[in-house]
């Protein structure tokens, strides 16, 4: 039976390790961001008889896998098993030892693959690439992740509400607190599941669950309409506008008036606040831009005025072009650039200022545990890029070309303002703030970021 082991060694104790993985949320953060990965359905933990339900989708075509958990030793190793799934037979054991200066994992994979001999031989060095791919990343993110923990040490778990927590940001910010030890409760529109630390709000109606607010030591509100989920009518600018200033305000106002008010509140907003500038490095301090995204992002920031004034710390980040294949901009370029047909956008010359995911949930718990930002800040990586850039480095980093530019003038006719407002601006946006705050980027570079969220390693 084919056998695959990767191991890697962590400056943090085997206790803290154990228990990263013991927490909810590390399958979340484990799963590589290439892959399109949903859980269906979760029973227990790592302990023996826990269960984990999901679905891979691969070239469209959706596998089930369930994996039930067994062999478990407290700081020691625990092991999943496939129960059903795409392989003949597959049991992955993790185990942990202390060592000098820290602690080592150790993955052990045994499989088996379907078509017996012929699936082997045709399959067997195809699968032990992906194995291999696969670990490193979850090695590297879990390395990012105790780093992470470890600066955010506090000194008890924090309990933390955000809204938009089903959203691409808000359940990997999710995942990465309640590894860390923390509470998280979510903001839903539905019947809330009280037992598991849901609150109610709706926006439309005016309404939130204010007794449940009361005594968090933190909210983050990343909830409002997607910009570009569809053409901007002026009823669809309405709408985005309303997401953000009816739900930033309903949670600003509730806050104020609680008797046990949380340390902080983090209000998300977006580069768009600075609008048009060409090559202009922007600061936090840079003036308002023109244009509907630029009132959009003004309008979204006072809302949470009422918070502000109640003397709750208020946070503003001012969030980029956020880099994931699991969604945004990137996952929409993909196709495109993965078919060799893509190319910049008019003549490239117009500044991207983006930010990676790991690196958005990072700026994120900043911004939440550390006492000295407030107000705005940029969410950004330090390396903005002009798009012909990005084009070039994307295209490398897939092996595909990119000579098939588009035109300005077909942005414009396919998408109207949309496209003209997000993709043929350009805004150098610099983050100032975190650079003050001595933040560490895990991915200052844009081949970084791109490399390590596809899983396409040099």
């Amino acid at each position: 039976m084919p056998h695959f082991e990767k191991s890697c060694e962590y400056s943090a104790s085997v206790e803290t390790l154990f228990q990263w993985h013991k927490r909810p949320g590390a399958f979340e953060r484990l799963a590589p961001p290439w892959e399109s990965i949903r859980v269906i359905e979760q029973s227990g933990g790592i302990e023996n008889g826990g269960r984990l339900a999901f679905e891979v989708s691969k070239y469209g075509f959706p596998v089930r896998w369930t994996a039930v958990h067994q062999d478990y030793v407290e700081n020691k190793q625990f092991c999943d098993v496939q129960e059903s799934g795409p392989f003949n037979r597959w049991k992955h054991t993790h185990s942990f030892e202390p060592t000098d200066n820290g602690s080592r994992l150790t993955d052990s994979v045994d499989y088996e693959l379907p078509g017996g001999i012929f699936g082997s031989a045709l399959g067997g060095g195809y699968a032990h690439s992906i194995l291999e791919r696969m670990f490193r990343f979850r090695h590297t993110r879990t390395a990012y992740d105790l780093a992470r923990h470890g600066c955010f040490a506090q000194e008890r778990p924090w309990k933390i509400a955000i809204s938009g927590s089903s959203g691409l940001i808000g359940s990997q910010l999710a995942a990465f607190l309640t590894t860390g030890g923390h509470t998280v409760y979510r903001l839903v529109r539905r019947a809330p599941i009280i037992e598991q630390n849901e609150i109610y709000w709706n926006p439309q109606t005016g309404k939130i669950d204010e007794r449940l607010l009361d005594g968090l030591d933190a909210v983050v509100h990343l909830a409002g309409e997607g910009i570009a989920s569809r053409r901007w009518t002026e009823e669809q600018k309405l709408v985005i506008r309303k997401s953000r200033t009816d739900g930033t305000h309903l949670i600003a106002e509730a806050l104020a008036k609680l008797d046990n008010k949380p340390r902080v509140l983090i209000s998300a907003s977006a580069t768009g606040f600075y609008g048009d500038r060409g090559d202009e490095e922007l600061s936090e301090n840079a003036a308002k831009g023109k244009g509907f995204l630029s009132d959009v992002c003004y309008a979204w920031e006072s809302s949470a005025t009422p918070a502000l004034d109640a003397g709750i710390r208020v946070v503003h980040p001012r969030i980029g072009i956020v880099l994931t294949p699991q969604g945004g901009a990137l996952a929409k370029m993909l196709p495109a650039f993965q078919f060799g047909v893509a190319g910049p956008l008019g003549d490239g010359a117009m500044f991207m200022s983006w930010i990676s995911l790991d690196d958005l949930i990072g700026v994120l718990c900043v911004c939440i545990f550390n006492d000295s930002l407030h107000g705005p800040i940029n969410a950004v990586s330090p390396n903005p890029v002009t798009n012909l850039s990005f084009t070039k480095t994307l295209g490398s980093v897939l092996n595909r070309p990119t000579l098939l530019p588009a035109p300005k003038f077909a942005i414009k006719v396919a998408l109207g303002e949309l496209g003209t407002s997000l993709l043929l601006q350009s805004a150098k946006v610099i983050p100032t703030q975190l650079n003050t705050a001595d933040y560490k980027f895990h991915h200052p570079t844009l081949e970084q970021a791109l490399r390590e969220e596809l899983g396409l390693f040099s």
